[in-house]
């Protein structure tokens, strides 16, 4: 990757030079010389770059135009619907729904727009669970 291409990417992707560097796991000064163009680029943190602005999905002809936001945790497809990665489990039978209805119904001229589920949180309740208390592996055999 070029220089200038990994700038312009970087800036696409990055709102500032301290989000990055939390993303490569690097120090701010390591972000600055790869943007001055002064040291050459990780090929892993280019390969990180690419992945992040893609929205990790394969480049592939497939996947051409889906996205991903990552803070709504929501897959967008190319027409603008949205669906959560949970809903993922539910296709196979709303599809087999959606043909036995076809069949006997005929097709819906124009069917809604249904917002996306929202994610699953990882902790129920409103409230974490605590900690299992640590203890040095030193002092776990005594």
């Amino acid at each position: 990757m070029q220089y200038e291409s990994f700038f312009s990417l970087y800036w696409r992707v990055f709102d500032s030079i301290d989000e990055g560097a939390a993303f490569f796991h690097v120090r701010r000064v390591t972000i600055l010389r790869w943007l001055s163009g002064d040291f050459p680029i990780n090929p892993m943190a280019e390969k990180l770059l690419i992945i992040k602005a893609r929205g990790y999905l394969p480049n592939d002809m497939n996947w051409q135009g889906f996205r991903i936001n990552e803070h709504r945790a929501v897959i967008i497809t190319p027409e603008g619907r949205e669906f959560a990665p949970r809903e993922l489990d539910c296709f196979p039978i709303w599809k087999a729904e959606y043909y036995a209805l076809r069949e006997k119904h005929g097709r819906i001229q124009a069917p809604p727009h249904q917002p996306a589920l929202a994610p699953a949180e990882p902790f129920r309740g409103g409230r974490r669970q605590k900690a299992a208390p640590w203890i040095p592996s030193r002092e776990k055999n005594k």
